[in-house]
């Protein structure tokens, strides 16, 4: 193929091709690129966009609220009882004004939460938020407010702060730094890793084979003052064709390095382990049945491995994309509220996000991945005709790792708004996880990212000034377990040693299906001494032991995920 091909080939985007099946696009312009190699921590970013305005109100669902809920959502509200699928209480330790409760397909992300694995921020806006999906998404990715039209993303911001710039594209690549910056799912052009001045660019093929193979069937060539490709005489070097051109003839010599590098490493990684949703179980209109989320998931847990440590991609943020939650109508099926489109969406997103973190686990990558939920809107509280819900503003955001917070952050909205209001702006959602998780200085955040301080600075409403918010943690060291013990717990029986009888005590945070045992102490069941539903709280059993045999003995309870054990001793 001739140069000046491969250069009507290339648009004003990045570099995307397919792998795994996905197409991605490298962020290969150089600002983001060439830096790389200096950050000063392993830690990744991966950003889940909700394409078309996700319904907070049928995904983190309100308890205390839920009369005012159902009465302005009747024609779709998932119910609380009397159904087989109906909504899943998330914790009863919560405050009331904070109580929540998931969709019924949400039941995995119930499984992420109890592990301390899931946090949930309420009512995610900006001011004057004006219900467009162009708009809304674009103010999203730039950082900015309702009235900024920022040519640059903030991810592309914080790129270009944290780390120091190199000669490009003299340095670039390097032995330190093979891989691109960012990684974009799909064939969208976003905002949100874009630099001031500088143009992307992209081409669009099948598989990183037939993206080698083009780059190598480009002809070299000898610069006499006309370039066969196109290029202008040297006199021209200067101007603005020049430049830009000049910028996208070096882009094509790194793509071979890009896309050699990115096979390279998918192929050393082993396929994953880890059983990952293809489809949506129940019903659902043609077209939601498939989860899409899956196949971007399993892609980035095998390029993060590479085959082993420190052999996977340096890549630090990820974006990857869910459509459909544009739902004016049909968003739930006329005879049952908890099925139809958003039912599937909710299932998609809640049992990708589970086994994606499984995968990590069995990578050895958990303590590396945080990823948070963006949707350019939420919906508003009143359903319409259609058993849909139209364009609204404030929306919950999720927050998925090992890293992250757990718990909900911000108060069930105030349903006899219109819209749901906003508690938080998204920047202080973003600077929050800049700071803490990819551990980027505060000054650098309000100065050269967001041009405010949205972590301790001035309201726009002069309410008063913001407040750190708890999201992630800088060290992931504890903060699971003591979320996990506060929530779950079995205690020491007693009396211990025993002699007639002991009394077992234990605590769940919602109503799930409990199992008590009793095994000697060669791991053989003796009694099943609990095996039943129980509402959240404390709960305690009178156990006899009378009749036992003096020794070793194991009581252990099982419920969810949470599985503990505690020795008991039975003398005369």
């Amino acid at each position: 193929m001739k140069r000046r091909n491969f250069i009507k080939k290339l648009s004003l985007a990045t570099i995307p091709f397919t792998l795994g099946g996905i197409p991605i696009r490298l962020m290969a312009e150089n600002s983001l690129t060439r830096m790389a190699g200096q950050s000063t921590n392993d830690r990744v970013l991966i950003i889940l966009q909700l394409h078309g305005g996700n319904d907070g109100l049928n995904s983190i669902i309100p308890v205390e609220a839920y009369d005012l809920y159902y009465q302005w959502r009747a024609n779709i509200a998932i119910p609380t009882k009397n159904s087989l699928r109906k909504m899943i209480p998330l914790d009863s330790t919560l405050p009331s004004a904070v109580q929540v409760g998931l969709h019924p397909d949400m039941i995995a992300m119930k499984d992420l939460y109890d592990r301390g694995r899931m946090a949930v921020v309420q009512g995610v806006s900006y001011k004057n938020n004006n219900g467009s999906h162009f708009r809304g998404r674009d103010i999203s990715f730039m950082g900015g407010g309702f009235d900024d039209y920022f040519s640059s993303g903030w991810v592309g911001r914080y790129l270009q702060q944290e780390f120091a710039p190199q000669i490009y594209p003299n340095d670039f690549p390097n032995a330190e730094m093979k891989d691109p910056l960012a990684i974009e799912m799909g064939s969208d052009v976003s905002l949100i890793f874009h630099q001031e001045g500088n143009i992307p660019t992209s081409i669009s093929l099948n598989d990183p084979q037939s993206f080698a193979q083009l780059v190598e069937d480009l002809e070299g060539f000898n610069d006499e003052g006309i370039d066969p490709r196109g290029k202008p005489p040297l006199a021209l070097n200067d101007s603005p064709y020049g430049k830009e051109l000049n910028w996208i003839l070096g882009l094509e010599d790194k793509s071979e390095d890009y896309a050699e590098r990115l096979y390279e490493v998918f192929q050393n990684a082993p396929a994953t382990s880890i059983t990952y949703p293809e489809r949506y179980p129940f019903n659902a209109p043609r077209g939601s049945m498939r989860n899409g989320l899956t196949p971007q998931l399993q892609l980035i847990a095998r390029l993060l491995d590479g085959g082993g440590p420190g052999l996977g991609v340096k890549t630090k943020v990820f974006l990857v994309k869910m459509g459909g939650f544009d739902t004016h109508a049909e968003q739930v099926e006329s005879y049952d509220p908890t099925m139809g489109q958003h039912a599937a969406l909710m299932y998609h997103i809640a049992s990708a996000m589970k086994a994606f973190q499984d995968d990590l686990k069995a990578r050895g990558l958990e303590d590396r991945v945080l990823t948070v939920t963006t949707s350019e809107f939420g919906r508003r509280v009143r359903a319409n005709g259609s058993y849909g819900t139209d364009h609204g503003t404030g929306a919950p955001v999720m927050i998925f790792g090992k890293g992250v917070q757990p718990g909900v952050v911000g108060t069930v909205p105030d349903l006899n708004k219109e819209n749901v209001e906003m508690q938080f702006d998204y920047r202080q959602v973003y600077a929050n996880l800049l700071r803490d998780w990819m551990l980027v200085d505060e000054n650098k955040i309000n100065t050269d990212i967001f041009f405010k301080d949205f972590l301790n600075g001035p309201k726009e409403d002069g309410s008063g000034n913001y407040e750190p918010l708890p999201l992630a943690t800088q060290i992931i060291s504890g903060v699971q377990e003591n979320f996990i013990n506060n929530r779950f717990n079995l205690e020491d029986c007693y009396p211990n040693p025993a002699t007639e009888f002991t009394t077992i005590k234990f605590k769940i945070n919602t109503t799930h299906h409990v199992t008590l045992s009793l095994s000697d102490n060669q791991g053989r069941l003796i009694q099943t001494l609990l095996q039943e539903e129980r509402n959240e709280g404390e709960h305690e059993i009178r156990v006899h032991v009378q009749d036992l045999p003096v020794g070793i003995y194991f009581y252990e309870l099982k419920t969810g995920f949470f599985q503990e054990t505690k020795k008991l001793i039975v003398v005369r």
